[in-house]
């Protein structure tokens, strides 16, 4: 059997007034991913387990089939294993956005957490400005995809509480710097980045351009290298993974799944929603699982773009989700999952923890369970509820 994960990160959301008190998956036209739940099980999944933080590291664990109750450890170490950067047991690694601050009064705000979605090739330069003139054996720094990039201290503390920078857009930051063990050196390091990225040359030619310029760091989702079960040996399964997203190839590599780049993958509203597609199909022919992440729709609910969210979800569901269902048909026995990992309401900006509503759909094998539709609403009226991390199993059709 082939089997299919897709997978619009923070698509849930919840009903808006600005769409007549519809959600935006009720607002946006998606007649494939309609079509899926009136021929397949839709339901609610419980992704982000209580007591964890509602991010797309918890909830991806569990669409994943993992547990994250047993295996999380903190966002930044799946995205050095992306990255190819080895941690010791020791090691700690952190997410480091390029951000935008702003002075108003006498305090700092957080004015963009992206740096106005810096592109790639300027983050680059600042990067290795950062790791020219601050790093050290004890500190690293290394550079990624637009505005998310790595940190890594050798040897260092990871007891501190931090906050993500999407969190607090257009909040003061004071508040909400690292606190605990350990949290005065990073604080240190990210004064330390604002003096060297202060009037560097990418950000005098932003500026001059009229764009945001990237003037601080901001460390936060640290945590130590996981341990997890290859998907080989948890399924009995070949794989691929295919997202733009450090993160997400992070957890692909801890569960010994390839990693297939694919031209014109952002992130964001921009990315190639079509060659995602055309390349899990490719990657079925070879591999029993592909897991397909697109990120646009979070982003653009980080951004409070309702615009920009209604637009991924419906590139979502033309480009990637129609374009599977149409070229899977040539494999006799498939499934496909299709799901957000978290919600992502463009009003809060930020992920909540509520449950996801999913599809499963076997090619319209008579296993309707009587939605209409995909969405929030419809998916709580079936009455089918299930743990994250058991999607998989249900996909697969086993039980643990």
């Amino acid at each position: 059997m082939k089997v299919i994960v897709l997978l619009g990160d923070g698509m849930s959301d919840v009903a808006c007034q600005e769409l007549g008190n519809k959600s935006p998956l009720q607002a946006a036209n998606i007649p494939n991913m309609d079509f899926m739940a009136r021929n397949g099980l839709t339901g609610l999944a419980h992704t982000v387990p209580q007591g964890l933080p509602p991010g797309s590291d918890v909830a991806n664990l569990s669409v994943f089939g993992y547990d994250p109750r047993n295996c999380y450890t903190g966002r930044s170490p799946l995205e050095a294993i992306s990255m190819g950067v080895s941690l010791g047991s020791a090691d700690v690694a952190f997410r480091m956005n390029l951000v935008t601050l702003k002075p108003r009064g006498s305090s700092l705000y957080m004015e963009d957490f992206s740096a106005g979605h810096i592109t790639t090739d300027e983050a680059r330069e600042l990067v290795a400005d950062l790791q020219r003139q601050l790093g050290d054996d004890e500190f690293e720094f290394h550079s990624g995809v637009g505005y998310r990039h790595l940190m890594v201290w050798r040897g260092g503390r990871d007891g501190m509480k931090s906050t993500p920078p999407h969190d607090i857009t257009g909040r003061a930051v004071l508040d909400h710097l690292p606190k605990g063990e350990g949290a005065d050196r990073l604080i240190s390091i990210m004064n330390s980045c604002q003096m060297v990225m202060h009037n560097h040359p990418v950000n005098r030619k932003r500026t001059e351009s009229g764009q945001l310029p990237a003037n601080s760091a901001w460390l936060w989702g640290h945590g130590k290298t996981p341990k997890i079960e290859t998907y080989r040996e948890k399924f009995g399964l070949s794989g691929a993974v295919i997202s733009a997203v450090d993160l997400i190839k992070g957890i692909g590599v801890c569960a010994g799944l390839d990693i297939i780049a694919v031209e014109g993958a952002t992130g964001y509203i921009d990315t190639n929603y079509l060659g995602k597609a055309q390349a899990a199909l490719a990657a079925l022919e070879d591999h029993d699982f592909v897991y397909v992440h697109v990120e646009a729709p979070d982003e653009a609910s980080h951004s409070g773009r309702m615009d920009h969210k209604i637009r991924a979800i419906e590139d979502f569901d033309r480009l990637v989700v129609g374009t599977v269902r149409e070229g899977i048909k040539k494999f006799d026995d498939y499934a496909i999952l299709c799901t957000p990992d978290h919600p992502t309401p463009v009003h809060l900006m930020t992920h909540t923890s509520d449950p996801v509503p999913f599809i499963v759909y076997r090619g319209g094998a008579g296993e309707s369970n009587g939605a209409l539709s995909y969405c929030e609403e419809q998916a709580r009226i079936t009455g089918l509820v299930v743990e994250g991390h058991r999607l998989m199993e249900m996909l697969l059709n086993r039980k643990s």
